[in-house]
């Protein structure tokens, strides 16, 4: 088969989908983002892409953030996130949230694993502002624990693709990192 030319936006690679949190204006504040990933070992980082909004400010402050992962229970209220902005309604009732280490950090209960971090650097990309964050700690519970770990069918994320703006669930494990390719 040959390979024709696409849209270089035309997003064919599911993201996971996350909610970013911090605190504006005193209040904690939620921003539903796809554009995630783990990108450091030692320390670890983590890196999230993020248009202009709301959001950024209290990051920008608070030299902090919180990357949120939610279940599939909680698509509704995480697409609200991504649909409406702080700015025009006030989203800090949306989820009860507590604090960990960094005080500046809303975490959200209900989410499977919640991590706290703080703000290392800052890239503007353009359109795009890309937060680097050093994960300071990260929670869960035991009923989503395997191992010490946490266990993705337990936590039960999901994924945003983008070539049609719709949520998936993830499926089977397909195969075994670092010792299929043995």
């Amino acid at each position: 088969m040959e390979k024709i030319k696409i849209d270089p936006n035309a997003f064919g690679y599911p993201m996971p989908v996350v909610l970013v949190g911090s605190v504006v204006d005193a209040k904690p504040n939620f921003l539903a983002a796809a554009w995630v990933s783990r990108v450091n070992y030692k320390p670890p980082l983590i890196a999230v892409a993020l248009g202009k909004h709301y959001t950024n400010g209290g990051i920008r402050e608070n030299k902090s953030f919180s990357i949120n992962i939610p279940s599939v229970d909680q698509i509704k209220e995480t697409d609200y996130c991504g649909i409406v902005s702080g700015k025009q309604k006030d989203k800090s009732g949306v989820f009860e949230v507590f604090y960990g280490e960094l005080k500046h950090v809303p975490l959200i209960n209900a989410c499977p694993v919640v991590m706290e971090c703080r703000l290392v650097r800052e890239v503007e990309l353009g359109f795009d502002t890309l937060f680097i964050g050093e994960i300071v700690n990260v929670y869960s519970e035991e009923r989503f624990m395997t191992g010490g770990s946490p266990d993705i069918r337990k936590t039960r994320p999901f994924v945003l693709n983008m070539s049609d703006n719709t949520y998936w669930t993830l499926g089977t494990q397909a195969g075994k990192a670092w010792s299929d390719g043995k």
